[in-house]
């Protein structure tokens, strides 16, 4: 089942604040218009990016989606257009199984850089970034993988998974 969902209390609690009221104010991706592609994500941070400064903000947010799919976070074009501030990783990629890991659920994060000359400014349920499910294709040769996630971010380079 494709869908978003809001990380539990207990985890909001471990990486933002208890803030039953800030928790409230978690709202999940929608598509703008009929036929946009994307889902924008909002922030649930207040912060100021100044020239040349990288930002991580946390979303508050996870993503369940099919086996053989993928949700790729793209920066939302106007950002880099009208602000020189794109995602630090050009795009990120979330995968099925980062969903509901031991170590964060997988509350995903956007991490922007500003590349431009004036300081952004980012408020509360400003949209920041953008998602799109795509599925993926496998080798027809593989070998049977046993390899499961047991962590969050950057879990898959540890210990052979």
């Amino acid at each position: 089942m494709r869908k978003f969902e809001k990380i539990s209390y207990n985890q909001f609690k471990k990486d933002f604040e208890d803030s039953k009221e800030l928790y409230d104010k978690i709202v999940l991706p929608v598509r703008s218009t009929l036929h946009s592609a994307a889902y924008d994500i909002r922030s649930m941070e207040e912060k100021t990016l100044h020239p040349g400064d990288s930002v991580i903000f946390k979303t508050g947010l996870k993503v369940c989606m099919n086996d053989d799919e993928v949700f790729y976070i793209f920066g939302r074009s106007s950002l880099g257009y009208k602000y020189d501030v794109t995602l630090t990783n050009c795009v990120g990629v979330i995968d099925k199984d980062f969903y509901n890991n031991e170590d964060n659920e997988g509350h995903f994060k956007v991490k922007l850089i500003n590349h431009g000359d004036k300081d952004f400014n980012v408020k509360i349920g400003d949209r920041i970034a953008q998602g799109i499910f795509m599925k993926y294709l496998t080798v027809d040769n593989e070998e049977k993988i046993t390899n499961v996630r047991t962590g969050g971010l950057g879990s898959t380079d540890k210990g052979g998974n």
